[in-house]
């Protein structure tokens, strides 16, 4: 298992140990592709010497000069990588949250910034071109405010604001509570 340092490297050992060859062994037959898609060089791994996904984009993503999943280090490295418009939506989101949930705490998983208590995830949201896209960690959450998101597009798991969405603090706090209320 690998560390949750982002850095690719942490998969070496147990790739060496796995697949019974050294890290430059696997490096060099990524060398051999180096023209290859992305994909086509995973599914050489996959195929051709049982690797598994994780495995396999942790290390075709090292031979690409990634040496790292994390993008972000904090929240405010986020924000600064957006246009203005929706780092400003962006974090009002989270300071009205953050204004009646003070305990929650704002973190970077999955590149994404995300509030959590102590053991759950709790409210998260990613920027897109066109939208931001909220997510209340609850399909059962996300179901149960259908009627009051008429306005926007829901999916599945998240549902999609403008850029420059004025704030609704009454439904993402009440969301919020909702979301706390399941995970208690």
């Amino acid at each position: 298992m690998a560390s949750n340092s982002g850095a690719r490297e942490a998969y070496f050992p147990a790739i060496e140990k796995k697949y019974g060859e050294k890290i430059s062994y696997w490096i060099t037959q990524l060398k051999k592709l180096e023209d290859a898609k992305y994909s086509e060089q995973i599914a050489h791994l996959r195929e051709n010497y049982g690797f598994s996904q994780a495995h396999a984009n942790a290390l075709v993503m090292y031979v690409r000069g990634s040496k790292s999943s994390k993008r972000f280090e904090k929240p405010k490295d986020f924000f600064d990588s957006f246009d203005p418009i929706a780092a400003k939506t962006a974090k009002k989101i989270f300071k009205e949250i953050k204004s009646k949930y003070p305990q929650l705490e704002l973190v970077i998983a999955w590149n994404q910034p995300m509030l959590r208590t102590e053991k759950n995830y709790i409210f998260g949201l990613s920027v897109a071109k066109n939208h931001i896209l909220l997510a209340p960690w609850s399909v059962k959450v996300l179901e149960a405010f259908r009627p009051r998101l008429k306005e926007y597009i829901v999916n599945k798991k998240t549902f999609a604001v403008p850029l420059d969405w004025k704030v609704d603090s009454s439904l993402l706090q009440a969301m919020v509570k909702a979301t706390l209320a399941e995970v208690a």
